[in-house]
């Protein structure tokens, strides 16, 4: 992240913050990256819990179309993260404009406050969403790993279930956590996140193979129509990470390569996502749950896995609220530390994740929603203004038809979610209230 100061959404001049904020790169390097640095943090800032429902998105929207909606987001993406790219490198080549350090930064200088207002907002949104479905993970794979059983696997205690009681659990060790002021003591934690998330990965990829050979499962190629979007959903969610392309662009030391690598890197997270989300769908066929770690049984390397990802996204928690903080004290405490508005925000997550009963659902309705609107919508229409004298009309099209499918997919993608949300489901795995 960048170390200069941030303008407020009153300012006229552009600063460089002092202290971290919502896109400082989590592997801290030098002034200028190398190409493999670079690709490391690309990987870092994309790769999350998102892809865990992948293979649960797969059985509901068939393998082929699973796979086409995923390499098409992925690519939608690369276009956009590209985009916002190039309509930095516009904004500061113009005569008294200084260095543009983040997304708000750039909606700052294109839109004004009202710019800055909503990449603030879909931040929140976004990041707090994140947070939610870690919640979401851990109450419902310790759960299934400490009180489920074959005849019973949603036990309650005086009339909650455990999932709930494990999210309020977590509650007064996430207060802590979160009264942390600064980013810098949480970042060895991400490292941490992604080394046990990649190697919880492997494991599932290399059990989902071994089952699939033994068990064979009938599968499905397509869907029907209606969970498209929700499948799109769920793949928008995967990608998110354009908050973080503008500083680590800025920190390369081959800037013109930076779409190469980026090309790259979205490439074979892609491959990867795929490739996850194919092998637990052919290892479970219609019996794929909607976290795959709990297809796995409770045996000592899958129970080790669990808990390690429990772990992981324990300890991430605090790392993605910071944007959020960043955001809420810059705007409504003048940029200063405040306690009792991190642990309210706290509060609201946590009242959030005990109302949502499926994890997959949930990454679909904040894909659907605001991941559509920040990593589409606003880049595109961030370059369309900026440009609109210089792309002529192929590129106005291109732009405004980028940010015309986006609000369509955010506004029918939200609704077919809520819908999946709120409807009643014949069988819920470990329901949360």
């Amino acid at each position: 992240m960048g170390l200069s100061k941030e303008a407020g959404s009153s300012s006229h001049v552009l600063q460089v913050p002092s202290l971290p904020r919502e896109d400082t790169p989590l592997l801290k390097s030098k002034p200028l990256s190398s190409n493999f640095k670079t690709f490391a943090n690309i990987f870092i800032a994309i790769v999350g819990a998102g892809v865990l429902g992948l293979p649960y998105t797969f059985m509901r929207t068939g393998w082929i179309m699973g796979c086409l909606m995923l390499f098409f987001v992925a690519g939608l993406t690369h276009y956009c993260m590209m985009l916002l790219v190039r309509t930095r490198r516009k904004i500061e080549s113009a005569p008294g404009f200084v260095k543009i350090a983040s997304f708000g930064d750039l909606g700052y200088a294109v839109c004004g406050p009202a710019g800055r207002f909503a990449v603030d907002v879909m931040i929140v949104l976004s990041q707090a969403g994140f947070c939610v479905s870690y919640l979401i993970f851990v109450a419902t794979t310790l759960s299934y790993l400490l009180n489920s059983s074959p005849t019973n696997p949603n036990p309650k205690f005086l009339g909650f279930t455990f999932s709930s009681l494990y999210i309020w659990a977590c509650f007064p060790f996430q207060l802590g956590l979160n009264s942390i002021p600064t980013l810098t003591h949480l970042a060895p934690l991400s490292i941490f996140a992604d080394v046990v998330e990649l190697g919880a990965m492997g494991v599932v990829m290399v059990e989902d193979l071994m089952i699939f050979f033994k068990e064979r499962p009938v599968l499905n190629a397509f869907g029907s129509f209606s969970v498209y979007l929700y499948g799109l959903g769920v793949a928008v969610y995967s990608f998110e990470g354009i908050g973080m392309i503008l500083p680590l662009e800025a920190e390369m030391k081959e800037k013109h390569k930076f779409g190469k690598i980026l090309g790259l890197a979205m490439a074979f997270i892609a491959l990867m996502f795929g490739g996850f989300g194919l092998l637990g769908y052919f290892a479970f066929g219609e019996n794929t749950k909607d976290i795959i770690t709990t297809n796995l049984g409770q045996g000592l390397m899958s129970t080790l896995v669990q808990l390690g990802l429990c772990i992981n996204l324990f300890f991430t928690f605090p790392l993605m609220m910071n944007p959020v903080y960043e955001v809420m004290e810059r705007r409504l405490y003048e940029a200063r530390y405040c306690l009792w508005l991190r642990w309210l925000v706290v509060l609201c997550v946590t009242l959030v994740a005990l109302l949502v009963p499926n994890f997959a659902d949930f990454l679909s309705l904040v894909g659907s929603s605001v991941c559509v609107l920040l990593g589409f919508v606003l880049p595109a229409l961030f370059h369309l203004v900026a440009n609109k004298q210089d792309i002529g009309w192929s590129g106005m099209v291109v732009d405004g038809g980028i940010v015309a499918l986006g609000v369509a997919l955010a506004v029918s993608g939200t609704w077919s979610s809520l819908q999946e949300i709120f409807a009643p489901k014949a069988s819920v795995n470990f329901s949360l209230v």
